[in-house]
C-alpha cells in the first residue's frame, strides 16, 4: 500500500470494516484476514487503527471516512519519513497516561492527548487506547481543531510540548462545538 493509490485501498479496507461491524462482527480478533493485516502493516497501521474508527462510525456516526483517512495519512507519512518503514516494538502503558481531568494551563484533556498523539504517530498505542476516541473528539471540537491537524502539530513539535500547548491556546474558541 506504499503507492500512489493507497487511499483507495485504505477506503476499501475501511468500507469493508464498517460493513462487517454493521453486520454484527463486533470483536477485533479475526476481524481482518492476514492479507489485509499485511497491507495495513505496510503503512504502519494495525487492526485497531481501522476497527476503532469503524466501530465509532457505526455507533456514533463519527469519525467519518475523511477524518479516518486524514489521521492515518499523517501516521503513514510519519511511518515512512521518521521511522523509515520500521514499526516500533514499543507500546505505551495506558495506565501511565495522564488522567482525563488533568489540565495544562487550565486546558482539560491536553496533558492526556499529547502523549496519545505521540504514541499514535509512532504506532505505539495499545489496543484499548484510541486516538480520536469520544473524549479526544470532545477536546478537538471544544478547541476547533481537526484530529489530523493536531497530529501534524504534534509531529512538528514532538519534543517541544510547550509549543503544542501554545498552539492549542491560540486555537481555543469560547463557544459550544
Amino acid at each position: 500500500m506504499h503507492n500512489y493509490n493507497y487511499q483507495q485501498q485504505l477506503k476499501q479496507i475501511w468500507t469493508d470494516a464498517v460493513t462487517r461491524y454493521q453486520g454484527g462482527q463486533r470483536v477485533a480478533e479475526g476481524f481482518f484476514n492476514p492479507e489485509t493485516l499485511a497491507e495495513l502493516a505496510q503503512i504502519g497501521l494495525n487492526k485497531m487503527d481501522v476497527f476503532d474508527y469503524a466501530e465509532d462510525f457505526v455507533a456514533l456516526e463519527e469519525p467519518d471516512f475523511e477524518t479516518f483517512l486524514l489521521v492515518h495519512s499523517v501516521r503513514r507519512d510519519y511511518f515512512f519519513q521518521v521511522q523509515k518503514g520500521v514499526a516500533s516494538k514499543h507500546t505505551i502503558d495506558p495506565d501511565e497516561l495522564p488522567a482525563k481531568q488533568n489540565t495544562i494551563r487550565g486546558i482539560e484533556w491536553l496533558p492526556r492527548i499529547i502523549p496519545k498523539a505521540i504514541a499514535k504517530l509512532r504506532g505505539e498505542l495499545p489496543p484499548e487506547t484510541m486516538y480520536g476516541c469520544g473524549g479526544d473528539r470532545r477536546f478537538f471540537k471544544t478547541h476547533n481543531i481537526h484530529p489530523a491537524e493536531f497530529l501534524t502539530v504534534t509531529w512538528v513539535h514532538e519534543n517541544e510540548p510547550d509549543l503544542i500547548v501554545d498552539w492549542v491556546e491560540s486555537r481555543h474558541v469560547n463557544s459550544n462545538p
